[in-house]
């Protein structure tokens, strides 16, 4: 009962004040995603504390990522990750750390890079001078469905005996998830005049293939 509970309270309150925020872009979205990218990688680094990551370079990157992506679009977001090497290698220097330079560089770089530069990307793609709100409320509204229907009650049922498949995920869920983000994209972009429906479809199943991956990584 308490995940169907906190998914209520995500689509009542959560979902629709991260909406919000969307429609209003500039700083407001900014400071969403400063926030988001900070608590994010809190929970990474709680993740991978045995890989001794330079996580302050982390921080950093992501960090100036979404700045570059507020300020100067892709090239900027670029520059600021890729400041993280930089940072990584200099506190690396500076730090004592049991762990090799490889191994504690390579899992930093990772997260700034796998959160600074998605939460870039949506800054980025908010930022389309054409239809960027329309774009970004359809990802969002798809990696929402597609994670609601995977884990409702009718699609865990027969899930016990079923082949795996993206990220360990069983078939029926993948399936039914893929189909609610594919609806999502075709209502929202084709039924719009924005993309056509070959394109909402393959965006559709691009999108349920990525969430699962992004989201269901173990600790090392």
């Amino acid at each position: 009962m308490a995940p169907l509970v906190s998914r209520v309270l995500v689509a009542l309150v959560g979902l629709p004040l991260v909406l919000l925020v969307v429609w209003a872009g500039g700083w407001w979205l900014f400071a969403l995603a400063a926030v988001a990218a900070v608590l994010a990688l809190h929970e990474y680094a709680l993740m991978i504390r045995s890989l001794r990551p330079v996580i302050l370079a982390a921080y950093a990157g992501a960090l100036l990522s979404l700045v570059g992506a507020h300020l100067g679009g892709l090239q900027w977001t670029m520059a600021g990750f890729l400041s993280t090497m930089v940072l990584a290698f200099l506190l690396h220097w500076i730090a004592t750390t049991r762990q090799s330079a490889t191994v504690a560089i390579a899992s930093t770089v990772l997260g700034a890079a796998w959160i600074g530069l998605c939460l870039a990307h949506l800054l980025l793609l908010r930022g389309i001078p054409s239809e960027g709100e329309l774009a970004t409320f359809t990802v969002l509204l798809a990696v929402w469905a597609a994670t609601s229907a995977r884990s409702s009650p009718a699609a865990d049922r027969p899930a016990q005996a079923c082949t795996r498949t993206v990220a360990g995920e069983d078939l029926e869920g993948f399936l039914f998830g893929t189909a609610a983000t594919i609806f999502v994209a075709f209502v929202a972009l084709y039924k719009q005049h924005y993309l056509s429906i070959g394109q909402s479809i393959v965006l559709g199943v691009v999108i349920a293939i990525a969430a699962p991956l992004a989201t269901s990584s173990n600790p090392p």
